[in-house]
């Protein structure tokens, strides 16, 4: 039976701030006592999937005791493995992680990249982006990183065009050119997929759309490539845990051979081994 942990965010968040009280009067903690078990944090698809394939078919010859605990959102798991309620995390990209620790004085750090979830345009009411008429409305994820890379997406499809030098803080205030007038919704990302209804088309991000039934490889109007793409997903962990041995045995674990199978073989192309 897997031992994850479903949550909600309300009592998450109750549940961080017991756990880093009781941190503070504990000699040890998740991440500092390597010789317990290695709970990682991580959003339920795909991530909580991969690393449930790897704790119930590789973990224990590895001799790893693996736990999984899944978030819904995207700020908890990195909060827990700041306080070292978690030992890790698996959710996120780099540029994503980078906005993370300069606005919340976060010590987070990559250890190994597994996986890319494209991102990609979908709708409920048109079959190409092409038919996006006059005035239409568009949802994308409110986060500083994912608002820019769903902006990126759709000025490398011809929808919009961006301004030079837009980054990954772009908003949509630095739409250059955008001969539809598009209106822009902007939701928390795990709200795009229930938007469909409400909207003519929403950005979504790979694990919500995985999630709600979609189908990125054949469901999206436009699509991320996975080409030089910056925003692999990967196993991380407070700064200077990283030699941690468990945190060694997942990371070789996670990139194994066994994994990548499993990535093509369940995912048929939504999602994308990065090793």
């Amino acid at each position: 039976m897997r031992n994850t942990v479903k949550l909600t965010t309300a009592v998450l968040a109750a549940g961080a701030l017991t756990l880093g009280l009781t941190a503070c009067g504990s000699d040890k903690d998740a991440a500092s006592d390597t010789s317990g078990p290695l709970i990682v944090a991580a959003s339920p698809v795909p991530h909580a999937e991969i690393l449930n394939y790897v704790k119930d078919n590789l973990a224990k010859d590895a001799g790893l005791d693996l736990q999984v605990k899944e978030f819904t959102d995207y700020v908890l798991p990195n909060t827990a493995t700041e306080d070292g309620s978690v030992g890790a995390n698996y959710f996120q990209n780099q540029p994503y992680l980078d906005d993370f620790n300069k606005k919340n004085g976060t010590h987070i750090v990559p250890v190994v990249t597994v996986h890319l979830e494209p991102l990609g345009l979908y709708s409920s009411k048109i079959k190409k982006a092409d038919e996006l008429k006059s005035g239409a409305t568009v949802a994308v994820p409110n986060d500083t990183v994912n608002e820019a890379r769903a902006l990126k997406l759709l000025d490398t499809n011809g929808i919009i065009t961006l301004k030079d030098g837009a980054g990954n803080d772009a908003t949509p205030k630095d739409i250059a050119k955008n001969p539809k007038n598009l209106k822009f919704k902007e939701l928390e990302a795990a709200q795009t997929p229930r938007s469909l209804d409400d909207v003519d088309a929403a950005v979504i991000n790979g694990n919500y759309a995985i999630e709600s039934d979609l189908k990125p490889s054949e469901d999206a109007l436009v699509l991320e490539s996975a080409d030089d793409n910056p925003y692999g997903n990967f196993l991380a962990v407070k700064e200077g845990n990283e030699d941690d041995p468990r945190v060694k045995k997942l990371a070789k674990l996670l990139t194994s051979a066994k994994v990548k199978k499993f990535i093509e073989d369940k995912y048929a192309g939504s999602v994308i081994a990065s090793f």
